[in-house]
């Protein structure tokens, strides 16, 4: 976990670092530079921005409705129902009157629109600060649900009973020559909704990208980066108060920004979560496996060894034996098998050999002491050709050197593996030294592009080295 932490961090300071850079130059030069523009007459694509916006304010809602009924977080829950509350506004009150008439509609729906979009904000703000461990009990959840329903639905009453006596939210007789700079000529009410926006989208972007720093979660990057175009917009609305639905202003580009950095941030939590899921399907795979060559032919083979045991004590002695160690050769392959196909997936090199050392000392009941560099990273083509050398050089050790103690070293620079046991050794180069353990274990290094070297002394124990160039 803080290895994910720690390569997660600078990718998700970065992201909201260079969001709000790129944001804050385009509103200095908005707000500067003369001939820069921030509106520009386009009532069509005024109209495409809202409904887009909705659309995928409700897909996002979507996506995260699937991953909320897995966490069942408090989190998830009100980030879903802000992104509900939103694209009821922006579809509803905003494209739909826009598109009956390409016009700006009334100033009820203008009201509306703009203090349900205050409530959305409130509530997104909520879901980055809610404890993100605390899971949602089922009536909480719809609770919530008809608690915030209730609100847009007694704020769109109330603006409704007020409609004749609502004033302009925006002064009508600014033309639109005369907003070519920034002028707070909106109605009070106006600005300070749209500064308590801001504010709000500030505090969200800054909870959210914190979750994303502690828990590498990477939907929750980009939504932190998608509130500082939010709160950018929201400044661009307090400078130039958008009054003229039939201009599209930066105000609108940077809002479209916010949601399509919440699509990114969902289709990558998305295919974050098939990525785990395969790995889980193989490791279930795996794992039945391991268990068909457990309950299968290692309990058989458990079995032949013990039946020719017996044997040895009543017949051919030597035919026996050579039962007994061809089974007991078998019964170590199934187990080194199931234990591979039981590692954990993603599991680092170091973690796996410390696993297969303390299962072979309690198996074979002897000592083993190591020394691991944890540092030591080794390319997984080769993992496991180097966890079946030091098995087989472990159980040579023991089996056949009679070891009491043996040392398992991994080094990093250079990277080197080394097996050495007390046991009674033997002339390393005489013929019998090379039977199958060794051989096997040669063959395995040659296969990864690794040298195996062998050294053993008659009555001074038995050192495995494997090294790579």
């Amino acid at each position: 976990m803080s290895t994910t932490r720690f390569e997660e961090r600078p990718p998700a300071v970065a992201l909201v670092a260079w969001t709000a850079a790129v944001a804050a130059v385009a509103t200095v030069a908005v707000a500067v530079l003369p001939f820069v523009r921030f509106a520009y007459p386009a009532p069509a694509l005024h109209v495409v921005l809202e409904t887009t916006n909705a659309l995928i304010a409700l897909l996002v809602a979507y996506l995260i409705y699937g991953r909320y009924r897995e966490s069942r977080r408090w989190q998830d829950l009100l980030l879903l129902l802000a992104l509900c509350t939103v694209a009821t506004a922006n579809l509803v009150l905003t494209a739909l009157p826009s598109a009956v008439a390409l016009a700006s509609g009334d100033e009820l729906h203008r009201w509306q629109a703009l203090l349900i979009r205050l409530v959305g904000t409130l509530v997104l703000t909520l879901a980055a600060l809610a404890p993100a461990e605390r899971r949602v009990r089922r009536w909480h959840a719809v609770s919530a649900a008809m608690s915030i329903a209730a609100l847009v639905v007694v704020v769109s009453v109330a603006a409704t009973l007020l409609a004749d006596g609502l004033p302009p939210t925006v002064d009508p007789a600014l033309a639109l020559p005369d907003a070519s700079r920034p002028r707070l000529v909106a109605h009070p009410v106006v600005l300070v909704a749209q500064a308590v926006g801001a504010v709000l989208y500030t505090v969200a972007a800054v909870a959210f990208t914190w979750r994303a720093l502690r828990g590498g979660d990477e939907l929750m990057r980009w939504v932190g980066a998608g509130c500082v175009l939010a709160a950018f917009s929201r400044v661009h609305y307090l400078l130039f108060p958008s009054l003229y639905s039939d201009f599209v202003y930066t105000g609108d580009l940077l809002r479209l920004g916010f949601f399509v950095f919440m699509l990114i941030g969902a289709s990558r939590e998305i295919r974050s979560y098939w990525a785990v899921r395969a790995r889980a399907a193989v490791l279930e795979d795996r794992r039945r496996m391991a268990r068909d060559l457990h309950d299968g032919l290692a309990q058989e083979l458990t079995y032949i060894r013990a039946q020719a045991q017996r044997l040895a004590a009543d017949q051919d002695v030597d035919i026996a034996r050579r039962i007994t160690a061809a089974a007991g050769r078998a019964a170590d392959e199934a187990r080194r098998a199931i234990s591979a196909l039981t590692r954990p997936v993603g599991e680092a090199f170091p973690a796996a050999l410390e696993r297969v050392v303390d299962e072979l000392a309690h198996r074979h009941d002897i000592k083993i002491v190591t020394g691991l560099d944890q540092t030591t990273e080794v390319d997984p083509a080769v993992e496991e050709a180097l966890l079946r050398i030091v098995s087989e050089a472990v159980h040579n050790g023991v089996r056949h050197g009679g070891a009491s103690r043996i040392e398992v070293r991994l080094t990093a620079q250079p990277l080197q593996v080394s097996v050495r046991d007390d046991g009674r050794g033997f002339d390393a180069s005489t013929r019998a030294a090379g039977g199958f353990g060794l051989t096997s274990m040669r063959e395995r290094a040659q296969g990864v592009g690794a040298a195996l070297d062998i050294s053993s002394v008659p009555g001074e124990g038995t050192t495995v080295t494997v090294r790579w160039p």
